[in-house]
């Protein structure tokens, strides 16, 4: 069997999907890894550390398209400029494709169909459950522990103001004040690191355990006022509120923004939308120069007004709606994706074949395209197809 990892193309993403260990131990379970030069430079894994794994190096992406049998990316396929085409269109029927594809976001959702009528087989790494023998391939919660830590870094950057409180010969400067809506790992994280840099910290979440673990992390919590019974899922992930239930959600929010300085967004539910809980006349009760991160924007956003991938100033509000956080984080990053990634190939492949059993949970929940058809649920239900 052929794995082929391509340079990302997306901008400004350093990631990688292998490092040179991960290439090792794909050959020495006697697999062929092609790799594109270059295609680890971002993140400080170079070429000849690849080939000394093991790994046969290609100058040109095509042809790591061309011959693999199973592609490892770490974003969704995208245009290549430089080819002037897009990278769906370099991929043949019957390849697999293991990577991040957020096939529920509506911006995603021609993409999605392009990988079905090309005939490609895709599993997106969102849609790992979370269970116990999956742990080691849950991409989605290493890539959210660095979103947590590098957005709070981002927003702090951002904001005019000290983060911490400060004495000076002046007087004192009283701290800013952090909401985590969302306190899954990234939310977690966020916590954390706004703690240390010295800000007051504030979490929301619709599960109480979660609210608990915030707590715990010196957090105020900060009630939605959410039935718990409605509100969490299998695995312990949130569910999907009807409309009456968001509302509660955002009335609670509403009451708390205009006292915040930083609002990090990270509620998800898995293989759907993420929840829309900010409008944007309540971004226009935030203080002028305060910061909203969404990390939830590859599923469309916890924020009305989040940019998709950019960063914009709305109403004295700085919204932050970077798609690749993580990889702005490039060296930690990669390293964890590549493992969680390798761990996947690993359980996928067997006598060097790759085998999908639709009853495992794992495959049931990632795989997105088979057959020319689209078979993830979310997707499904997003594009109403069923």
């Amino acid at each position: 069997m052929i794995i082929g990892v391509p340079r990302e193309i997306m901008h400004g993403e350093d990631r990688v999907a292998a490092t040179p260990e991960t290439v090792k131990e794909m050959v020495d379970a006697g697999l062929t890894v092609l790799v594109e030069a270059g295609a680890g430079e971002g993140s400080f894994f170079h070429d000849p550390e690849y080939a000394a794994a093991g790994a046969e190096m290609v100058a040109d992406c095509e042809e790591v398209f061309r011959r693999a049998d199973l592609i490892l990316k770490v974003k969704e396929p995208l245009f290549n400029e430089a080819k002037g085409r897009s990278e769906i269109s370099m991929m043949h029927q019957g390849q697999y494709l293991i990577t991040f594809i957020h096939p529920a976001a509506p911006a995603n959702h021609e993409m999605v169909k392009e990988m079905a009528s090309q005939g490609v087989i895709s599993l997106t790494l969102d849609g790992v459950p979370r269970i116990s023998r999956a742990q080691n391939l849950d991409a989605l919660t290493s890539m959210s522990t660095c979103a947590g830590y590098k957005g709070i870094i981002m927003a702090a950057d951002r904001h005019p103001a000290f983060l911490p409180m400060i004495h000076s010969a002046i007087g004192r400067i009283d701290p800013l004040h952090v909401l985590v809506i969302g306190v899954g790992v990234g939310g977690l994280q966020a916590l954390a690191t706004a703690k240390r840099l010295g800000a007051v910290v504030h979490a929301a979440d619709i599960r109480p355990m979660a609210a608990e673990q915030a707590t715990s992390l010196g957090a105020k919590p900060v009630d939605l006022h959410v039935d718990p019974a409605k509100a969490i899922g299998e695995g312990g992930y949130a569910l999907e509120l009807p409309e009456e239930e968001l509302e509660k959600e955002r009335a609670a929010l509403a009451e708390v923004l205009p006292d915040m300085d930083i609002v990090f967004c990270s509620a998800l539910v898995p293989g759907c939308l993420a929840p829309n809980l900010i409008s944007e006349d309540m971004v226009k009760t935030m203080k002028p120069g305060s910061v909203i991160v969404d990390i939830s924007i590859d599923q469309g956003g916890n924020c009305a007004i989040t940019p998709p991938g950019e960063i914009e100033v709305k109403h004295h509000v700085t919204c932050i709606g970077i798609k690749n956080i993580p990889g702005m984080l490039p060296k930690s990053s990669t390293l964890m994706f590549a493992k969680n990634i390798a761990n996947f190939v690993n359980f996928l492949v067997h006598d060097g074949q790759i085998v999908l059993d639709r009853n495992d949970e794992i495959i049931a929940k990632t795989l997105t395209t088979i057959d020319g058809q689209i078979v993830h649920a979310g997707a499904r239900e997003a594009m109403g197809l069923d």
